[in-house]
């Protein structure tokens, strides 16, 4: 009896920590998904005035920013924005078209993003591609791209933690309407996927364009004004090397890449196992008291 009434009582405390351990295993990437608290919100701070030309002299901006330029139609806008390891973007643009009675017909708009080696990527789903009739007063366009990883294969074109471009163009357009006024918006927001896309692996560096260590002595004259003169680091490595940092960085840093939700994971599963062993030792082992030497069967 006493052992039937240890068996129910340990049979309680298991199944209380089986619910404890079910709730640790809920992905977070589903909680904050459903968290209307954590879902992306334009962020208040007024974003770049204008837009680069060329992947050299893209504008950088912000998550959260929103970037506004104006321009003429037919012209390349290029912008540059961070994002890490886990996010996933999303890229929204509004073209506001010059005044119906000024256009001759309809037009053709794109965006494309690339990455930090300008490596063209896909959009998993969104409006890259619109076309604007002749009356419409604007255009918009969104792109939603895969979720960050922060290691790959080399083969692979899986986006990567670092700088990524977007360009904005027209496709078609009647000739006569190049060279009109268009305004341009874009901005930038991402949601966290959780653990569920963690790899184990990371990169040395972020893919930021610009990102170098120049080698070789140090400058006998004038080396660390220079160096900060042209917006150059000292690396903290503890040599001389100058470290040129060109682009743009998240405001609260790029991620360290060991912390991710497997940990949870891992430790909630150990704890599990760990319960249940016990549990089945405690079916198994008896009633633990064996009969004392030279006890007989009938005793």
């Amino acid at each position: 009896m006493r052992d039937h009434l240890r068996r129910v009582r340990f049979g309680r405390v298991l199944t209380a920590a089986l619910v404890t351990g079910f709730a640790l295993l809920v992905p977070a990437g589903a909680a904050s998904a459903d968290d209307p608290s954590s879902s992306a919100t334009p962020s208040e701070d007024s974003g770049p005035t204008e837009a680069g030309t060329t992947f050299r002299t893209a504008t950088p901006l912000q998550q959260e920013q929103r970037g506004t330029a104006q321009a003429s139609a037919g012209d390349y806008l290029y912008w540059v924005f961070p994002a890490d390891a886990g996010q996933r973007p999303t890229v929204r643009a509004t073209v506001t078209l010059p005044t119906e009675t000024a256009r001759q017909g309809g037009s053709t708009w794109q965006i494309d993003v690339y990455d930090g080696l300008r490596r063209r990527q896909a959009c998993m789903y969104g409006h890259q591609t619109v076309k604007a009739a002749a009356d419409a007063a604007t255009v918009r366009l969104d792109c939603v791209l895969r979720t960050v990883r922060a290691w790959s294969e080399p083969w692979a074109n899986d986006p990567l933690a670092g700088s990524y471009y977007v360009r904005l163009t027209v496709l078609d357009l009647k000739e006569t309407d190049l060279g009109l006024p268009v305004g341009a918006e874009l901005e930038v927001t991402s949601t966290d996927s959780g653990g569920a896309y963690d790899v184990d692996g990371m990169l040395a560096e972020p893919l930021v364009p610009g990102v170098s260590a120049v080698s070789g002595p140090a400058p006998v004259d004038g080396g660390a004004s220079a160096t900060a003169s042209d917006g150059g680091e000292t690396p903290d490595d503890g040599s001389d090397r100058p470290r040129v940092t060109l682009g743009t960085e998240p405001d609260d840093g790029w991620s360290s890449g060991w912390w991710t939700d497997r940990w949870l994971w891992t430790a909630a599963g150990g704890v599990l196992a760990a319960l249940a062993g016990v549990f089945g030792y405690s079916l198994t082992r008896g009633s633990g008291r064996r009969p004392g030497p030279g006890a007989g069967p009938g005793i």
